[in-house]
């Protein structure tokens, strides 16, 4: 590195770069990143989006099912009729989505609803689509909330969860609309809080029961089970085992799947109808629900309904194996593809002794001294890169429509993991895409070019991070926009 490991000044930029989203251009370094860190896990409703203007999932559903039925009566009264209207403008940020992707584009200007017209922007219109108005508004919320945020790193936090328990708007059925409500509602308010609690909200909202197919699931004994002739769906069972608590080939069997998709049937949805209670949030249906008892990891569950299902859970969450599991995750994301095992042991430490309280987890991985070795060696995801640009260069995108595309040109469309395991998080994944992100920075340098001086960009995002190479590649290019996408091509900005 280009200076002492233990100086202040380079602990403060790694900081920033390693549990946040990189240095933003107005704001100054911390004397004491650690102490830095740690107070933003103490900031009141840290990790909040409060913005009342927002679908909540209920209303989102509603809204869709509203829009769905009167694009279908316009259909049927035919083009001559008075109910069409004017088409939206705004393109589905879909992974269809890949021409002219850039970082920002000052020649597109923000057609779309401003966040304080979003619930006024779900009203249903026959000639718009509601699911893209809606994944735009939230995405731009998400987006600034990074963007501005001092250091990002409890930001940082919620995509990390977010990923780990991962819905995606590909699947059809209603979930694309709920994506943004889900991170608000069932990850956000948890991030800090404990692992069970975050568990119980993530399994039982909509998003997800409709993603992995639960709201359909009927036990075959149950009422409705013999009644219908239809059975068990374990989709969501595994998934619970397998990825969001206990990880991949540990001590469950395919009995224990089975037996827990048991236990979780009955977990469904209120059919968005404005005239039923609580339309569109979460449903027990005892008539769908398997009776009996069930075994589960070696323990019987007697059957008490819902809470039969929540008993598994917090087992579950408390289970040596999903500490080590949530552990080797969270020390990879943010450290290592390989992280030392002393972090990974003392963070499964930290889960296990204070039942899941994730603010103690991340107390634990900012004061560890493994998680501050002065060499960045974990590559930036493409959202996190392409966020530190922002950051770096003061810019604020104005339309959101442009950071999507280029997400999805680098492989990372938002809210559209390619399975249930989420994003990978490994170099491997991400390393063939370095000619997309070139031609990203290349755009975004030239729309920045004559806005930001490079020097001051470079001193801002890296300062003692720099090479010396770094910093004489970028003094000896041709031009303020060849220095810019140098710079944000630098293995230093590349890396946290």
């Amino acid at each position: 590195m280009a200076a002492d490991p233990q100086d202040p000044q380079t602990d403060a930029v790694l900081a920033l770069h390693r549990f946040g989203f990189g240095p933003r251009a107005d704001a100054k370094l911390a004397a004491d990143p650690r102490g830095a860190l740690l107070a933003e896990l103490e900031r009141p409703r840290a990790g909040s989006i409060d913005d009342p203007s927002l679908l909540t999932s209920a209303e989102a559903a509603q809204a869709l099912r509203d829009f769905r039925q009167v694009r279908k009566a316009a259909r049927l009264l035919g083009p001559d009729q008075p109910a069409e209207q004017k088409p939206a403008r705004n393109p589905a940020p879909g992974p269809d989505m890949q021409q002219a992707p850039g970082v920002q584009s000052p020649d597109m200007q923000p057609d779309m609803k401003s966040p304080a017209d979003a619930k006024s922007a779900a009203a249903p219109n026959p000639g718009a689509n509601l699911v893209p108005r809606v994944l735009l508004e939230e995405a731009k919320v998400r987006f600034d909330a990074a963007a501005t945020a001092d250091i990002g790193f409890v930001e940082r936090l919620v995509w990390f969860w977010s990923n780990h328990f991962c819905v995606s708007a590909s699947k059809g059925g209603g979930v694309a609309v709920l994506c943004g409500a889900y991170e608000r509602e069932a990850i956000r308010p948890q991030v800090l809080g404990h692992f069970a609690d975050m568990l119980f909200a993530v399994e039982t909202h909509p998003a997800m029961l409709l993603y992995l197919d639960n709201a359909r699931s009927i036990g075959p004994n149950s009422l409705a089970g013999r009644a219908r002739g239809k059975g068990l769906n374990e989709n969501l069972a595994r998934e619970i085992l397998e990825l969001h608590t206990l990880g991949v080939r540990t001590i469950y069997s395919q009995a224990d799947v089975t037996h827990f998709a048991d236990v979780i049937t009955g977990w469904t949805i209120v059919p968005p109808r404005a005239e039923l209670p609580r339309a569109g949030e979460f449903s027990f249906d005892a008539r769908r629900h398997e009776p009996g008892p069930q075994k589960v990891i070696d323990k019987v569950y007697p059957d008490t309904g819902v809470d039969q299902g929540r008993a598994v859970l917090a087992m579950l969450a408390r289970h040596p194996a999903t500490a080590k599991h949530v552990a080797t995750k969270l020390a990879r994301h943010f450290v290592a593809d390989d992280p030392p095992l002393t972090l990974v042991d003392k963070l499964a430490k930290c889960f296990l002794e204070t039942q899941g309280n994730l603010k103690e987890v991340a107390k634990t991985l900012v004061t560890a001294p493994e998680s501050w070795a002065p060499s960045p060696r974990k590559l930036k995801r493409p959202s996190d890169w392409m966020i530190s640009i922002l950051r770096a260069t003061g810019s604020t995108p104005l339309d959101i429509r442009p950071v999507l595309q280029a997400q999805n040109l680098l492989g990372e469309p938002l809210w559209r993991p390619p399975a249930p395991n989420g994003f990978a998080d490994k170099d491997e994944a991400w390393i063939d895409g370095m000619a997309q992100r070139l031609d990203i920075a290349t755009q975004a340098a030239r729309r920045l070019g004559d806005k930001v001086d490079p020097k001051t960009v470079l001193d801002t995002a890296l300062g003692p991070l720099a090479s010396a190479e770094t910093r004489q590649t970028i003094n000896r290019a041709e031009s303020r926009p060849q220095a810019l996408a140098l710079l944000f091509m630098a293995p230093e900005f590349q890396r946290r």
